[in-house]
This record gives C-alpha cells, structure tokens and sequence, in this order.
C-alpha cells in the first residue's frame, strides 16, 4: 500500500471513495458534480489545503481531505480532515495511520497549527482511533489535537 498525494486523475475514484463517505455517515443528497469541481479547485489550488490517497493493487482504497481555515482562537492555521477508509481490518487500521501521519506531517511543515476532525456522533471506532493518537474532545469542537 501506498500513501502519497492525489493528483488530478484520481478525481474519478477519489469521487467515488467521498460518495462512500457520505453514505456511510447518512449524508442525503450527494451532489457529484459540485464535489467533483470543489475536489479540482482543492487540488489546484493547495493553499486551500491538500488530499492524500491511499492506493492498493493500482486503485484507490482510502483518501484524507484537509482544508486550511486561518483561525484566530487557535493562533494560526488549522487543518480540517474528512475521510472514509474501507474494508474494516488490519489493513483498514494500517491505512488509517499512514494518512494521519502523513497529513500531520505536511500541515505541520506548511505551519499548521491544529488538525481538526470531523466525524460523525454515533461513528464510535473512529472516535476511538483518534482518541488512541492522543486527539480528544474539546468544547464545542468534536476531536482536536
């Protein structure tokens, strides 16, 4: 398995993982064009944030999105992830670190000073993963770190 930044060309399957995503947190309406045209400009323009993908065999099996949002409250930049990784198991759990890893290392380079999370309430073996790496829940904020 490999971990590295996307690039244009995998917009089509990385399309596919979000879609995922928005299933698995019961997220209605998913609006593929307009997803897609958000992923392009992110990827084209990386000071609004960055994508790394986890690939396997040739295909994509997992992705981190960060956005950068400057923030006052925290002193600087503050990276916000969403991601799906799939299929549960070892390899699901391997996948997990690497993109964490990777993605707090490049916002970290790029002077971030935060990673936010976003998850859903009831996704409990997410809560736990993060938990596990030292985030935790903040007032008014789900996991951070």
């Amino acid at each position: 398995m490999n971990v590295r930044p996307a690039a244009p060309n995998d917009i089509p399957a990385l399309l596919a993982l979000v879609r995922r995503y928005w299933e698995f947190e019961g997220i209605e309406g998913f609006p593929a064009l307009r997803v897609e045209l958000v992923l392009q400009r992110l990827l084209a323009e990386p000071q609004l944030g960055a994508v790394w993908v986890a690939e396997s065999d040739g295909r994509l099996v997992g992705y981190l999105i960060a956005v950068l949002v400057l923030s006052v409250e925290h002193q600087g930049l503050n990276g916000r992830d969403r991601r799906i990784l799939r299929p549960a198991g070892s390899a699901l759990m391997r996948r997990r670190r690497q993109l964490l890893a990777a993605a707090e290392t490049a916002l970290a380079a790029r002077g971030c000073v935060r990673l936010q999370l976003q998850l859903g309430v009831a996704n409990l073996a997410g809560r736990g993963f993060y938990q596990h790496r030292g985030y935790a829940a903040r007032a008014g904020y789900e996991l951070a770190r």
